[in-house]
């Protein structure tokens, strides 16, 4: 069976997009655009495809390239890169998980980009309470050989209620949790990265799991389903 695979024109259409991000150009490369954007979409939904085999997938959201610039000091119309995103069955199943392509940034993420206060609550309290699993997870061999260290925007001192001298309060302070992974262009375009990319969001399982299992108890360990 043949691998489907990413192309160097693929790259060599976002590259040029970026230096040519106008409406004008745009409008005379659209055809060329169609092509890459199909090429994109094809992968992620055989990316799609090998993930709903080893997790549960509620939705996957492919990006589109057109940038809302309404509230951004940056008016480049389109994006220079295409992304798709998947969302774990919730209630119980927590985390998402998104690939980026783009010429010489393209990476693989997860996590908690935007947990809502009440689950950020839970989870520093989880924290607070016993940090030893959270730290156990992320310090494994197999997280930090694909994600390097636990990533995300953190508050500059400790959240309302919450002792700043508490020995986990480098990761009560986090806003974001997040795993990345960056890949290269050569990477990106071998005939083994589909599975790179699902073996990386297989590597945030144990993360995922802990979460999953924090998110969907109270701090007796009762479950909230």
């Amino acid at each position: 069976m043949t691998k489907l695979m990413l192309d160097q024109e693929l790259f060599d259409f976002l590259n040029d997009l970026q230096a040519n991000n106008n409406r004008e150009w745009f409008a005379a490369n659209k055809k060329q655009f169609q092509l890459q954007e199909q090429k994109a979409k094809s992968f992620f939904e055989s990316i799609y495809s090998k993930l709903e085999q080893v997790d549960s997938i509620e939705k996957m959201q492919i990006f589109r390239i057109y940038r809302d610039v309404r509230f951004s000091k940056d008016k480049s119309p389109y994006k220079n890169h295409f992304s798709v995103g998947f969302s774990r069955t919730k209630p119980l199943l927590r985390g998402g998980m998104y690939l980026h392509i783009e010429n010489n940034a393209s990476f693989v993420g997860g996590g908690f980009w935007a947990p809502n206060a009440d689950d950020l609550f839970r989870i520093r309290k989880e924290i607070e309470l016993d940090a030893s699993e959270l730290n156990a997870i992320i310090s494994a061999d197999t997280f930090v050989t694909y994600f390097s260290c636990l990533k995300g925007e953190e508050l500059k001192t400790a959240p309302k209620g919450f002792d700043k001298t508490h020995e986990a309060i480098a990761l009560i302070r986090k806003k974001q949790f997040l795993l990345t992974r960056n890949f290269t262009n050569k990477e990106v375009l071998s005939p083994n990265f589909s599975e790179e990319v699902i073996q990386t969001f297989c590597a945030m399982r144990p993360f995922f799991d802990y979460m999953s299992d924090v998110l969907t108890t109270d701090l007796n360990g009762e479950s909230l389903y």
